[in-house]
């Protein structure tokens, strides 16, 4: 056992035995050799660091990789290929293969099986695939041991161990977590589900605190434990601390996240301490900090749709349906999305998920230019110092650009879409709870959820504010006319609100005043389609086009009787006064049976009416009443000197305006007439069993991607950025001017 020494801003380096300065860099580096000596068994005399290696291809010159290993003593000392290369990093943001595109260089030039990249926020493990030209690299969620070092199988095992494999081992390990509480504290599948999440978030929480071993294991607890009983709980006495250690972590978790409302004040852990053990020591394997977010996101909502299937399947769409709404509205980075019925979070997870993707496809396109321009022919007639110092210039360029997708970074791109882009609101507090979990699990987007009524203005989330609407309404309900607004229903954290009001200005203010100066008035009467229906999909079918600006455009998912069912004709009139319908796609009930709905759906999109087609749609609407108005004012006439009793002259008028009624309607179409696309769907990708099955709503995404750019249905808008390097600063411009994004070193 080696440990990290450090003195005087010097740092111990045991691979060179001398003291070095301590740099950022040098600090990872020395902490990863510690690792690689108590963690994995591996002896000083076989690992050595800052080594030379070079390509063979004359002229590219030599390069050092920062640690390298071997597979004995002898095998170093005879320069034989190496095992383990190692580069290290000081930045804090999430690895990229790309981004150590010179430690990758530095494996395939030496010879070695595995790539190991690290910095101060994570560690990742690659296969360097050797039989590839130009070599590639397989991500894998290990490196061997000592002890496994000349085992074949073993290393073929642990080179098969892909990120997929992680993703399904995480999930059986929580599912066996779920079984361990079910065995011994007999808790419902939601109950339990509750205490897994609670021991996941005091798990992040310790293993975000920089700690000498960072994961928080059974041994770690149990150290702390025994402390905490001797040294800290005697003086905690007659305080609200004064708690057994499991409570007190719990605690200090809950102070920790307070701001993303995951707990209430009141919150305890509610399983025996044995179950407590026993799932920290199941977990204990993941540093789920370092753990890449498409594994524990994917695996935590694969359990979350399991564990929710029952009771609660209502408030999960099927991914496959998500998907395919995310792709046809296409939302772009600057725009705002809300989902005011969130569920489990799937719709705001995706188009974080989508919107992520696109803003580290710009970064990397940005990488690629960047290293076209410094990596050109010029760089194979360089001095063989040269690769080295450009290579450390091109890196602290990247590092620069690697802050756009910092999730910390305030100024990067990604912490905005995050912190700015991204709202929804569930009226039930575990869901509402729930998707706050789940979004932090798949990278963060959190912030903007809520538990509240989805028909009532909360914090970011009022009317004429969105550019996207994403939602599947619960369906079949009724909102009573007893159903009051009460007080309740305020909003009444002025600390907050002083917050937003800052944020939003006089459209927060207002937006606050649809509950205050509503209390003890009817929910339905907020709404102008309450006078027609109270049914919850119609309401919130209004509620969405009410949150959408001019302009914006909704994905919602509906029975389909809403669409054809006569008694909602005055539905669906009402929207096509104030938007275009732009899709209407019928899904195989199939797809929802998995998750416990009966009703058929469809998914309809629509677009809000700019305000150039709120204009044009209202002169037609008055040219159109006017003509038909005309058309029968001589027959209104003739019916009232006819020589009938007034109940049947009232008749026979009224028999004449919902002729005129139906007749303007018609007008109107034809004056302000445009093409609906109607596409039915056979398969969808989930059978009745929830097993995967052929999807063609991947192939109609593509379509009608195409269609929509063809007749121009909205303007993508997109936000170009370029990027200016101007000494150690980094400007980004968006074509009106210049963001400073990043200071360099």
């Amino acid at each position: 056992m080696i440990t990290l020494k450090k003195e005087k801003g010097k740092i111990f380096a045991p691979l060179k035995g001398k003291w070095l300065i301590e740099t950022p860099e040098e600090i990872v580096r020395q902490s990863f050799i510690l690792k690689l000596v108590n963690t994995y068994g591996y002896n000083l005399n076989q690992m050595d660091q800052e080594i030379s290696v070079s390509n063979s291809n004359r002229g590219q010159g030599q390069a050092r990789a920062d640690i390298v290993v071997w597979k004995s003593e002898k095998d170093k000392l005879e320069k034989k290929s190496a095992f383990i290369v190692v580069e290290c990093k000081a930045e804090k943001v999430k690895i990229r293969e790309e981004d150590y595109f010179q430690g990758y260089n530095y494996a395939s030039w030496a010879g070695a099986t595995f790539f190991v990249t690290t910095n101060e926020k994570e560690t990742r493990f690659f296969n360097v695939q050797k039989d590839y030209l130009p070599k590639k690299l397989e991500e894998i969620i290990d490196i061997p041991n000592v002890s496994q070092i000349n085992d074949e199988k073993e290393i073929d095992k642990i080179l098969k161990a892909t990120k997929a494999f992680e993703r399904d081992e995480f999930a059986r390990l929580l599912f066996k977590c779920h079984n361990i509480i079910r065995n011994n504290d007999k808790l419902s599948p939601e109950a339990a589900f509750d205490e897994i999440s609670k021991i996941l978030f005091m798990k992040i929480r310790y293993e975000r605190n920089p700690q000498d071993e960072s994961v928080f294991s059974l041994k770690h607890f149990k150290q702390g434990e025994l402390n905490h009983e001797k040294n800290i709980r005697p003086s905690l006495k007659n305080t609200p601390r004064d708690l057994p250690y499991m409570q007190f972590l719990f605690d200090r978790t809950k102070d920790e996240f307070k701001d993303d409302e995951l707990f209430e004040n009141t919150d305890t852990i509610k399983i025996k301490q044995i179950s407590f053990e026993q799932i920290v020591e199941a977990l204990e394997k993941y540093n789920l900090s370092d753990t890449s977010d498409d594994v524990k996101g994917i695996a935590f909502e694969e359990f979350l749709g399991k564990t929710f299937r029952g009771e609660l399947g209502q408030f999960f769409t099927p991914r496959t349906i998500v998907d395919f709404m995310v792709e046809v509205l296409d939302p772009n980075e600057d725009e705002l999305i809300c989902d005011p019925c969130a569920g489990s979070g799937g719709f705001l997870i995706k188009t974080f998920e989508y919107l992520r993707e696109k803003i580290e496809k710009e970064i990397q396109h940005e990488k690629e230019i960047l290293k076209a321009r410094f990596f050109d022919k010029r760089f194979s007639k360089n001095s063989d110092k040269d690769p080295k110092s450009l290579n450390d210039k091109v890196n602290k360029l990247l590092k620069q650009l690697n802050q756009e997708i910092a999730i910390n970074n305030p100024k990067g791109r990604l912490h905005k879409l995050s912190h700015n882009c991204i709202f929804g609101t569930d009226a039930n507090p575990r869901m509402a709870r729930t998707s706050k979990m789940n979004m932090i699990m798949h990278g963060d987007g959190h912030g903007g959820v809520h538990h509240h009524d989805g028909l009532l203005n909360v914090n970011g989330i009022f009317e004429n504010r969105f550019d996207i609407i994403l939602t599947n309404p619960p369906f079949g309900a009724r909102v009573d006319k007893s159903m009051k607004i009460s007080e309740n229903d305020m909003f009444n954290d002025s600390e907050k609100i002083e917050k937003y009001v800052e944020r939003f200005g006089s459209d927060y203010t207002n937006a606050l005043k649809q509950v205050n100066d509503n209390i003890g008035k009817s929910l339905i009467d907020l709404f102008d389609l309450g006078k027609v229906s109270g049914l919850t999909e119609v309401l919130f079918m209004e509620r969405c086009l009410r949150l959408l600006k001019p302009g914006g455009r909704m994905g919602i998912v509906l029975p389909e009787g809403v669409l054809n069912n006569q008694n909602l004709q005055k539905v669906r009139e009402y929207f096509e006064d104030r938007a275009k319908i732009v899709l209407i796609t019928s899904i195989p009930q199939d797809v929802f049976v998995a998750s416990g709905a009966t009703v058929k759906p469809s998914v309809v999109f629509m677009k809000k009416f700019t305000q150039e087609e709120s204009v044009k749609f209202a002169s037609v609407k008055k040219e159109s009443e006017k003509e038909i108005n005309d058309k029968y004012v001589f027959e209104i006439e003739k019916i009232k000197k006819e020589q009938l009793s007034k109940k049947d002259i009232n008749k026979k008028i009224k028999e004449v305006e919902s002729l005129k009624t139906e007749e303007i309607r018609k007008l109107i179409k034809e004056k302000f007439d445009y093409e609906i696309p109607i596409a039915k769907v056979e398969k969808a990708g989930i059978t009745t069993t929830g097993a995967k099955c052929d999807n063609e709503l991947e192939d109609l995404a593509k379509e009608f991607r195409e269609y929509r750019k063809n007749n121009k249905l909205w303007n993508d808008n997109i936000q170009r950025f370029n990027y200016v390097f101007k000494g150690n600063r980094m400007l980004r411009g968006n074509g009106i001017g210049e963001e400073e994004v990043f200071y360099g070193e």
